[in-house]
Order: structure tokens, then sequence, then C-alpha cells
């Protein structure tokens, strides 16, 4: 079911509690890849999902290294979508539920937030646990205290998701009055199954293409045009 903009608008200004289910289109504006748009990172590579895989860590992991170096955008900052969901958060229950491990609603101010595939910006070495800087991450990925493989705390292809990250992200999803999914194509599992946890009137998309979700009122716009009209 398609709706407006101006809707989906007055949804939003509506609710007094809100879930943002956030993907890859959020972070496009801020000049960050979207992994499966034709210009995105995965274009061009030979299996991704070998290269982000928990095997190609452990087994090749110069290989790994230098396809993770490439997800880095420490430059890139929040846009008008991270800063519009973080100031909702003032005056209402807001939670953001994320695939993007890019850390911009983190650095929004979103407090309120379950980075569900993990942070770019958290690493740790496998060998010794401590935690590293990113800086010194992308500058090599051995630990320089004990020689261990230094990994962003990131969830790979073959690694699963902690007890607290989906029970959390269940929770956030029931106890919303309003959901909004935003920039996602909803394709990654056991992300994509969270709207199962609410009743889909109470859901809103907003993509730039049509989902199958055909029950869930939808928007066709980029994030952007949505959260600039939300911002004023």
């Amino acid at each position: 079911m398609l709706v407006s903009i101006e809707t989906a608008v007055a949804r939003i200004q509506a609710a007094e509690s809100i879930t943002f289910l956030t993907g890859a289109g959020v972070s496009t504006p801020s000049g960050i890849p979207d992994y499966r748009s034709l210009k995105g990172i995965y274009q061009g590579i030979e299996a991704p999902e070998y290269l982000l895989s928990h095997t190609c860590m452990v087994r090749e992991p110069e290989k790994f290294y230098q396809f993770v170096k490439h997800l880095y955008h420490p430059e890139a900052a929040p846009n008008v979508i991270h800063r519009t969901m973080a100031a909702l958060a003032q005056d209402r229950q807001v939670w953001v539920v994320s695939q993007n491990i890019d850390g911009l609603h983190q650095q929004a101010g979103s407090k309120q937030r379950i980075d569900f595939h993990g942070n770019l910006y958290q690493c740790y070495c496998r060998q010794c646990g401590a935690a590293v800087p990113w800086q010194d991450y992308l500058k090599d990925w051995h630990h320089v205290d004990c020689g261990g493989q230094i990994r962003p705390a990131i969830v790979l292809y073959e690694e699963g998701f902690s007890e607290d990250t989906i029970s959390g992200a269940i929770e956030a999803v029931a106890n919303a009055q309003l959901v909004v999914v935003v920039g996602t194509s909803l394709q990654v599992y056991p992300f994509a199954g969270l709207l199962q946890y609410q009743d889909s009137q109470n859901c809103l998309i907003i993509n730039q293409t049509m989902l199958e979700q055909q029950r869930i009122p939808q928007v066709l716009a980029s994030g952007e045009s949505v959260f600039t009209k939300l911002a004023h």
C-alpha cells in the first residue's frame, strides 16, 4: 500500500514511541556506499560474502583486512536522517535498530540504539581480547602488544548474534507505537524478520524501491526527502 511523503511525516510526528529500523540507504547521503546498489562496494568484487566471513578472517587474514579497510569512512558525518532521528528522541520514546556498522547514529546522538551488526569503530584483539583504537587497526592488523589479530566488532558471515542484541531488537519493535523502516531492502536475516513482532498497520516503510511487504504502508522516496520535511 503506497502512501505519500506527507502522510508518512504526519504519522511519524504523531507517534509517541517510534522504533526506526535502518539500513545502508540511511548512510548513502553521508557518502557511504550502499552495499548492494549498482555503485555499491560489492560491485566488481568476487564473493564479498566470503571476504566478510569468519572463515576468510581466520584463513586469509591479509585478504580479509584489505577488504574490510575499504568499509571505513572516518570522514563521513551524520546526515539529516541520523540527526532528525536523534532529535525526535528529545520529546518521545525513540529506539534505533540499525544494520549499519558506520557508527553514524551514535555520532548523531541516538542514545537508545542497537547496532545490530556491530560497529567498525570498535576493534579488539582476537588473541588477548584488548580493545584497540580503530586508527591503529587501519595502520596494521597485528596487535602491537601481543602480535594477535585485530578485528572490528562487527558480525561477519558465519557468526551468530548475541542473545541481548536479538531480544533487545525484538522488544524495541514490539513495544513501539510505530515502526519505521528506512533505507533497507529487508533481505538480510534475522534483521528482516523483526517486523513480524509488530502489526503491519503500525509499520511504515520508506525506501526508494517497492518491497515485498505489501500489507505495510510504503513511501517510495529517499529517506532524505522525508526526513528533511520532518526536520522543519
